[in-house]
């Protein structure tokens, strides 16, 4: 599951995981490519490995439209549905309603893109946004062997008004989000858990999943390329979009869950077909 099979963060992702499944297939083991986020696969050699790996699975489900496409034009049977984390049931934060409120949650990660220059942009932008709206930020490391070093440098500039949380359980995560007003997320997921919980959200994208995330929703962001240089323009967009930012309608959190759902379907019927 999730955005393994692609060579733009990192090369050697889709060697190694469709690599695993191949082999498991040639061992006569079943798998199956589940709730996939495919691409971008910019290699000949990364586009055939991957074709050949979903070729050999048992059944297939991908999360969005371009996945999709994808797996269409090597003509291997898929089901389409949202991201499962939008049906992902949450779990209480120990300690979450004792923070100062009202709260917005920043879950940036590391990108060549996100250089220093613009990180020190980012951060001044939130201390600019933090004194002007008065809220608690709440930084997020999504993945801590990653991310935790950015959430660090970002609480160290103002400790007392900023928090970070490092959750393991994605659960625990997510109901992090029934306590938040807005997010400024980098990460696929802390955007689609947010809106999963009526927060506003604003987007970093530094992949195209997350920009067609942002098309898709209507979600008003950045790409990292082209963040501002102004972490006062940046700030005073982000208080904009705080004071008069829209949440997802409440009827289509409910589509997106139910859909995400279809996930959970694919992967019964496919434990069941081992069963049997």
């Amino acid at each position: 599951g999730g955005s393994l099979i692609q060579d733009a963060t990192s090369i050697a992702s889709p060697f190694y995981y469709a690599g695993l499944m191949g082999i498991a297939q040639k061992m006569g083991l079943k798998t199956i490519a589940w709730a996939q986020g495919i691409g971008p696969l910019n290699y000949q050699t990364t586009q055939f490995l991957a074709r050949q790996c979903f070729k050999g699975c048992t059944a297939v489900s991908v999360r969005d439209g371009r996945s999709a496409e994808i797996v269409a034009k090597w003509n291997i049977p898929f089901t389409l549905a949202p991201d499962p984390v939008w049906a992902l049931e949450t779990s209480p934060v120990p300690g979450l309603w004792d923070l100062p409120a009202p709260r917005v949650a920043v879950s940036l990660r590391p990108h060549p893109q996100l250089t220093p220059s613009r990180l020190a942009t980012l951060t001044q932008a939130l201390i600019s946004f933090q004194k002007a709206t008065e809220v608690f930020i709440l930084l997020l490391p999504f993945q801590p062997i990653k991310d935790l070093e950015i959430a660090e440098f970002i609480h160290q500039k103002f400790p007392d008004n900023s928090k970070i949380l490092t959750v393991e359980d994605p659960r625990v995560l997510k109901g992090v989000f029934r306590g938040v007003e807005m997010v400024i997320g980098m990460r696929f997921h802390s955007l689609i858990m947010g809106f999963a919980q009526e927060c506003r959200c604003f987007a970093i994208s530094y992949d195209p999943k997350v920009s067609q995330l942002m098309t898709d929703l209507e979600m008003p962001g950045w790409e990292l390329s082209e963040l501002p240089e102004d972490a006062n323009l940046i700030s005073k967009i982000w208080i904009n979009n705080y004071a008069n930012g829209e949440a997802l309608l409440s009827d289509k959190i409910y589509f997106f869950r139910e859909r995400a759902l279809i996930h959970q379907e694919v992967l019964h019927s496919f434990l069941e077909g081992i069963v049997d």
